[in-house]
């Protein structure tokens, strides 16, 4: 396992560099049928977030739709930009009780669920050197043509996340080719594999800039989560 998690974080940066960062800014588009099925098919065409390396903390500007929110673990907060706020939920996945694939959201189901998944997303693979996170390397797949090392990682209870139990596949090069979870808030029966491509030097750091989730649509294949990270810039501690 060790040695799994060092090739992932040497092959996507280092700790080195990694340490001299305290945030990561990215503009993108998300989109996909997710987002139709939670009743937001655009509200996340054009928004600009930015992830803390350090705490699990994220800040989303909705482009064009004058407010942002911010993701903390206990409280989500809608705001306008200018600091106005506009709704606050304290213990925010208690929200998601009783929901199911299809129940619609609000916009701080929304601000919730982009916040701890994005920030997951952007932390991979060094948040796991935390304390509290469990690492142990499953047996290798083969897929596209490459073999994949797995790492299943077990995420601590303060850290808001799809679901404790997460599976992480790199490839020979040591970076991430595909994230393997459930969504406890969403259907924890249905398993998602959000497919990481298009990796970006971003001052040292290597970061998948693509990611899509697939599902099956009869013998099609309809794309569930889209996002593309169309600029992506880091904050020096």
């Amino acid at each position: 396992m060790k040695d799994l998690l060092a090739s992932a974080v040497t092959a996507h940066g280092g700790m080195d560099r990694w340490n001299r960062i305290r945030a990561i800014s990215v503009d993108a588009t998300i989109t996909g049928a997710f987002w139709q099925l939670k009743g937001k098919a655009d509200a996340l065409k054009d928004v600009h977030f930015e992830v803390d390396t350090t705490r699990e903390r994220l800040t989303m500007d909705f482009v064009g739709q004058d407010r942002r929110s911010l993701f903390q673990p206990d409280r989500v907060v809608l705001e306008q930009p200018a600091g106005t706020v506009i709704d606050v939920r304290d213990d925010p996945e208690r929200s998601f009780d009783g929901h199911q694939f299809q129940t619609p959201w609000d916009d701080l189901h929304l601000a919730y669920f982009t916040g701890e998944a994005l920030w997951t997303y952007l932390n991979t693979p060094f948040l796991f050197t935390w304390p509290g996170f469990v690492c142990e390397e499953l047996t290798p797949i083969e897929s596209d043509g490459e073999t994949w090392r797995r790492l299943q990682v077990t995420f601590p209870d303060h850290v808001k996340t799809h679901t404790r139990e997460q599976v992480f596949c790199f490839g020979p090069d040591g970076l991430l080719r595909r994230h393997d979870f459930a969504i406890d808030i969403v259907d924890p029966a249905t398993e998602s594999h959000l497919h990481a491509t298009d990796y970006r030097d971003v001052d040292g750091i290597i970061i998948p800039a693509t990611r899509r989730a697939y599902t099956a649509m009869g013998d099609d294949q309809l794309v569930l989560v889209d996002i593309d990270m169309v600029d992506i810039t880091t904050t020096r501690a």
